[in-house]
């Protein structure tokens, strides 16, 4: 099987995962601090929450959106919306320093063109964490998600298509960036509970920003 990577000594920091998917070790570590003041001003403008799913949990790990749309839940199922439900009002607009980023790391990865509809930030703190899942709200089911961490380090679950498939632990580091898509779009993936600790950036936090094209 072909290999959407191709060897590059310039790429030396790309660590493939599989087949449509790899890791860009620090790819992100120079933009880190303009990207957390601008997680910042979008949620001066629509707030972080925690999301209620379909079953009644409520998600430890607290988000909003920009973008587009944006992915929201509560007991009436997943899905995307344009407007941020706690204010009525659209979400607010996507950054050009977050576009130009997951742009450009998509096309790293060998996914070209890229025009992502939303932008999920997540902020994680000690304990919270994201269960095995697949992203299957987007209609767009080939383009890659883009998922950038910030702050503090965390351990990246990566599983296979099934649920109970192994699953690898891997840990990520502030400035790291996850792309995948194309044949490995559905893999199972999530986070393992943040350990306590305390980030320049970000206190006592990690900040996520997952791009996805949704249509």
């Amino acid at each position: 099987m072909s290999s959407l990577f191709e060897d590059d000594p310039r790429l030396a920091a790309r660590e493939p995962l599989e087949e449509g998917a790899v890791i860009l070790r620090a790819y992100a570590a120079g933009q880190a601090a303009e990207l957390v003041g601008a997680a910042g001003e979008i949620s001066r403008a629509a707030p972080f929450r925690h999301l209620v799913t379909p079953g009644g949990y409520t998600m430890s790990v607290a988000m909003t959106n920009c973008g587009r749309v944006g992915w929201v839940s509560d007991r009436s199922g997943y899905r995307y919306s344009p407007d941020d439900p706690e204010t009525g009002k659209p979400w607010p607009a996507m950054p050009g320093l977050f576009l130009r980023l997951a742009q450009n790391a998509a096309d790293e990865a060998g996914f070209r063109p890229y025009d992502p509809d939303a932008c999920l930030i997540n902020r994680y703190q000690a304990g919270s964490k994201l269960g095995l899942h697949q992203d299957r709200d987007e209609n767009d089911q080939w383009a890659p998600i883009v998922s950038v961490s910030l702050g503090l380090p965390a351990t990246f679950v990566w599983g296979g298509k099934r649920r109970g498939d192994p699953a690898r632990r891997i840990r990520l580091e502030s400035g790291d960036v996850v792309v995948w898509g194309g044949p490995a779009r559905f893999i199972y993936h999530g986070v393992a509970p943040l350990k306590d600790g305390t980030h320049p950036l970000t206190g006592p936090a990690r900040i996520n920003l997952t791009f996805r094209k949704v249509f």
